[in-house]
């Protein structure tokens, strides 16, 4: 039977977990009394699940999934989960913890925070990790570009070798995800697949800057995405952007340590990758890898377009700007002539302090980068008796609408003189 809270504010079919045998003592197992308040709560619409503060609630992977559930369904966590330390609860390996799927109308919200017990997976991550999307580069001869070195990690086994996701919404509808923190995931803090109509603000995600592999915010498959005033602070890219998204909306961020801002790697295994209509603005990078990136493996097929990077500073940030279309997770690939075909894409009032390099335009030989315009880039080496670089481009066109610093000689103005356009490709 549904709880009624007499806390202000709480609707009258609002299903407290403690009610359902939850003990909260941070050493029992609450999973079923976690499912048990979801099965309730999943029969009426807009009722709330209330995990509640001051009680720490050990839950092991779960899903909350429709697609029979009433929609606008809330969950209110006040409190803290946290995943299992003991292996047993893992078997082989699981791609995600907490998992809601196939929902119209779930929000996920309140004070609360999500503790992914990361410290036990990560000392257990192989050097050659198979997770890893924080690949090698592929550089052109003529490039002194630097090759990030993976992250060393003892070998001590015990935890299963495929790490979870520790907030995953999968095929859902109108989600959103405001308040909460989650911290130490064991991999990906929070990820949306599938998803249309997406709103994350105030949320917080925060884990070392050498945890392997933990990505802030992982978008895929999605569209009509909102991300703004958040946090973050992790071990690879604060929002991360793969094929399938389009309409994504970035701003108001503060990102560091981490990677940066990522779309990709796409394209890989020769296959076609989509992404369209992004923008990310009004974000501040600290001691971050690289600021805003584009990756693309060699061999794959699509398109990228209509992207906008405006009002980025950045401080301590190793190459603030970067296209990569030789990304590569391996020491060595094979040159391929096909291509993702990047165009549109817009860089505005980008400023601060980097460390090795400003700017990395590495595009296709057989698909250059075109339609892409610096306006107001102002970029100057954290100490001027370090080593820096000098600006890099290879086939790369556009147009400078307002000088730089350093000045970008290296971008070519107008379109290539090739054959070859972005319509001989197979465009999304």
């Amino acid at each position: 039977m549904p709880t009624k809270l007499p806390s202000k504010g709480f609707p009258a079919s609002t299903f407290n977990v403690r009610d359902f045998g939850a003990k909260g003592d941070g050493r029992s197992d609450d999973t079923q009394a976690f499912e048990a308040a979801w099965e309730a709560a999943c029969k009426v619409e807009a009722s709330t699940i209330f995990v509640p503060p001051e009680y720490v609630f050990l839950v092991g992977p779960i899903s909350f999934s429709g697609p029979y559930c009433q929609h606008n369904i809330v969950f209110q966590l006040d409190g803290t989960i946290i995943a299992p330390a003991d292996a047993k609860v893992w078997g082989s390996g699981i791609l995600q913890w907490l998992e809601f799927t196939k929902l119209v109308g779930i929000t996920v919200k309140g004070s609360g925070k999500i503790d992914g017990n990361g410290a036990v997976w990560w000392q257990d991550t192989p050097l050659d990790d198979p997770t890893d999307d924080e690949s090698k580069l592929i550089i052109p001869s003529n490039s002194t570009m630097q090759i990030p070195i993976p992250l060393n990690s003892s070998l001590g086994g015990r935890m299963p070798g495929i790490k979870p996701t520790a907030l995953r919404f999968y095929g859902s509808f109108n989600v959103t995800v405001t308040g909460i923190t989650i911290q130490n995931s064991p991999q990906c803090h929070l990820k949306f697949d599938n998803c249309i109509g997406v709103s994350v603000y105030n949320f917080s995600a925060s884990s070392p800057g050498d945890s392997p592999n933990t990505d802030g915010i992982h978008l895929q498959n999605s569209k009509d995405v909102l991300i703004r005033s958040s946090n973050f602070s992790c071990g690879d890219d604060c929002v991360s952007i793969q094929t399938g998204c389009t309409n994504v909306y970035i701003r108001n961020i503060n990102c560091g340590p981490g990677h940066g801002i990522s779309i990709g790697g796409l394209g890989k295994d020769n296959t076609k990758a989509c992404v369209s209509n992004i923008t990310v603005k009004d974000v501040i990078m600290h001691n971050t890898m690289n600021g805003v990136r584009i990756t693309t493996w060699q061999g794959g097929s699509g398109s990228v377009q209509g992207l906008k990077f405006s009002n980025i500073q950045v401080s301590e940030v190793q190459i603030p700007i970067v296209i990569d279309q030789f990304y590569c997770d391996k020491s060595k690939c094979q040159n391929k002539t096909s291509a993702v075909a990047l165009s549109g894409i817009n860089y505005e009032k980008i400023t601060g302090t980097y460390t090795v390099k400003p700017v990395h335009l590495a595009c296709s030989d057989t698909m250059p980068c075109i339609e892409v315009t610096m306006t107001d880039i102002q970029l100057k080496p954290l100490q001027e008796q370090y080593h820096m670089y000098d600006p890099y481009c290879w086939q790369t066109f556009g147009e400078l609408y307002t000088p730089t610093v350093p000045p970008i000689e290296c971008l070519q103005v107008g379109k290539p003189s090739s054959s070859t356009t972005q319509a001989d490709y197979d465009q999304c």
